[in-house]
């Protein structure tokens, strides 16, 4: 599919009724070996073998910042001192049932819609000391809640999550650094203030579904030696643009996670842009040259360009 094509079909698919696409997600019956995607955007994912529905830093509500967006977008904008707020009727639209969510860290773009996904569906939440500081805050019960720091594999009912120590994106050019932890002792009242998101770490995921294994990333960065042995066969490859300040990002992830069957980018979006306007820029500029290089680094690899809340099922 040519360059133009994919955008157009971009364009014509992020018009299309939130409902619509939520309700497709869920009538869908899969096959034996086939795996079903829906890209919420960020980091944000729903996982489903028709068995097990997992959701990856599912965040939604795609708040307008008073530091960027759109003009064009009248939605009230948020300072990071500001009371988080979800935007529930648009969840509802889009999530109807989760049994996991997987938190890669604690920023709002990750964490700041769980707490009332995870008090909606009853799903265990997987995270770090910090996310899971934060949901007991909101009230999500411990049942619910498993804190990891890296390291810990998991077995569940008809699926398993090895959870792969991680690092964050190098923002700021590369000046980025938080080392501050949540833990059961900090003091949080909800709900919570933007900048009360903290990282609070951060990790990766490699779920294992009856025929597929997923490795899913939150940020433009992997500690490498932390892949050895991995090999899953899809991969959700963050690629966002603090991506290119490290070295040989693209060879490094691919090589290291194995040369994955399957490689779909994340993260990758404008997600303080409302779900009806135009990623084009973000899929000319990010994702169709990472495509190309995947090409040149692995050509057995397939990229898929994922659409906001269209599913698509990997076989």
């Amino acid at each position: 599919m040519n360059t133009h094509k994919i955008i157009q079909r971009l364009a014509a698919l992020t018009c299309m009724l939130l409902v619509t696409s939520a309700a497709t997600a869920q009538s869908n019956q899969l096959a034996d070996g086939e795996l079903q995607f829906t890209y919420f955007g960020a980091a944000g994912w729903e996982i489903s073998d028709g068995q097990v529905v997992v959701l990856v830093d599912p965040y939604i509500s795609r708040l307008k910042y008073t530091d960027r967006g759109d003009t064009a977008d009248t939605r009230r904008a948020f300072a990071r001192n500001d009371i988080a707020v979800s935007d529930e009727a648009l969840i509802d639209q889009t999530i109807t049932k989760a049994d996991f969510i997987l938190v890669h860290h604690s920023h709002f773009d990750h964490l700041g819609d769980v707490p009332y996904i995870a008090s909606k569906t009853g799903a265990k939440v997987i995270g770090t000391e910090t996310t899971i500081q934060i949901l007991k805050a909101y009230g999500i019960p411990d049942e619910q809640l498993y804190p990891v720091g890296g390291g810990e594999d998991y077995q569940f009912e008809n699926f398993s999550i090895r959870v792969v120590p991680s690092i964050h994106s190098a923002l700021n050019e590369k000046h980025y650094f938080d080392s501050r932890r949540y833990d059961r002792d900090t003091k949080l009242d909800a709900p919570l203030r933007l900048n009360q998101f903290i990282e609070g770490g951060s990790l990766m995921f490699l779920a294992r579904f009856d025929s597929h294994t997923v490795l899913t990333m939150g940020s433009m960065n992997f500690i490498e030696r932390e892949m050895e042995g991995l090999n899953p066969d899809v991969l959700l490859a963050g690629i966002n643009g603090s991506r290119l300040g490290l070295y040989n990002y693209d060879e490094r992830l691919v090589e290291s996670t194995g040369r994955p069957k399957t490689i779909i980018p994340t993260h990758w979006d404008s997600f303080t842009l409302p779900y009806s306007f135009s990623q084009e820029e973000n899929v000319r500029e990010k994702l169709l040259p990472f495509r190309d290089k995947v090409k040149t680094i692995s050509p057995e690899s397939r990229v898929i360009i994922p659409t906001h809340l269209e599913p698509f099922v990997v076989n």
